[in-house]
């Protein structure tokens, strides 16, 4: 089997993953509200962290000499997971997921203000029509512009800092090390936020498993697209991370009876094209340099 098969394959589990999250997160925000959401993911989370880590004997592997870089990049996931979690229980699923694949759009934005990186006219370019993709998916009506819009929007950009912090840290730090603080320091977040006035709900019933879920598929969601990117070229990967969206469409429309918005699709379309028109290239600008 080639390397772009097996990556596709991961791809697919990522894809699942993320499916499920979103599926288990509005199904459990009927009891708890997004801090204790991400209080019990993060419990799962270290739990399995703990345990992997103890197993395979990669302890040794884990520094604490990037704390400060490892608590910011942590705290604007933390962040961004909260206004996903809140967007998913006020939105479209489909909505949502497109807002989120502004991210890339945002990296590139950012990148030369936190790396020092170098922005490009392709990277311009994207980012414009990015942004066109956007204003189609949210049609933006001041009147109607809605709390669940903003959080889906502003999502993305946390989501994109997380990645600019996380490019910096993998230059010194190991995959272990980056994961098990990302559990630790979010579970101290979602203990603090969700128990600062005293009240914390339990899960109980169905909602323990829905919460166990999250922390399940949330670190095997991001293990698998990680172990496609090992395996295949960004260009090949992304694209089939844009399957989510019709997934999580067809999902809503199934699960909760959520319209299929063809503007929805449109705008996801150009906000995907323009990832893909950066990351093809920009990747054949360096093959030329090379």
């Amino acid at each position: 089997m080639s390397n772009t098969l097996r990556a596709a394959f991961w791809m697919i589990g990522s894809i699942v993953s993320f499916t499920l999250m979103a599926v288990a997160g509005r199904e459990v925000s009927a009891t708890l509200d997004t801090f204790e959401i991400m209080f019990f993911r993060s419990l799962t989370g270290i739990v399995i962290m703990v345990t992997l880590v103890t197993a395979t004997g990669a302890w040794g592997q884990i520094t604490l000499t990037r704390w400060k870089l490892h608590s910011l990049r942590n705290l604007a996931h933390f962040t961004g997971q909260n206004l996903w979690f809140y967007a998913i229980t006020v939105l479209p699923l489909a909505q949502v997921f497109a807002f989120e694949f502004t991210t890339p759009i945002w990296v590139i934005l950012l990148a030369p203000l936190l790396l020092g990186e170098r922005i490009t006219c392709i990277g311009v370019l994207a980012a414009l029509f990015g942004f066109v993709g956007v204003l189609i998916v949210a049609r933006p009506d001041p009147a109607a512009i809605s709390p669940g819009i903003i959080a889906a929007a502003s999502c993305a950009v946390a989501f994109a800092l997380t990645a600019i912090l996380t490019r910096k840290l993998t230059r010194t730090e190991t995959i272990t090390t980056i994961l098990m603080f990302l559990t630790a320091t979010q579970l101290v977040f979602g203990l603090v936020c969700a128990g600062y006035d005293g009240q914390m709900t339990a899960p109980t019933g169905a909602a323990v498993f829905w919460v166990i879920l999250i922390g399940c598929v949330g670190l095997l969601a991001h293990f698998c697209l990680t172990k496609a990117l090992s395996l295949a070229p960004a260009n090949v990967v992304m694209p089939i991370d844009f399957a989510r969206l019709p997934t999580i469409a067809i999902v809503g429309m199934l699960m909760y009876k959520e319209a299929l918005d063809i503007w929805v699709f449109v705008g996801a379309f150009i906000i995907f094209g323009a990832n893909y028109m950066n990351i093809t290239l920009q990747n054949r600008a360096t093959l030329r340099s090379a």
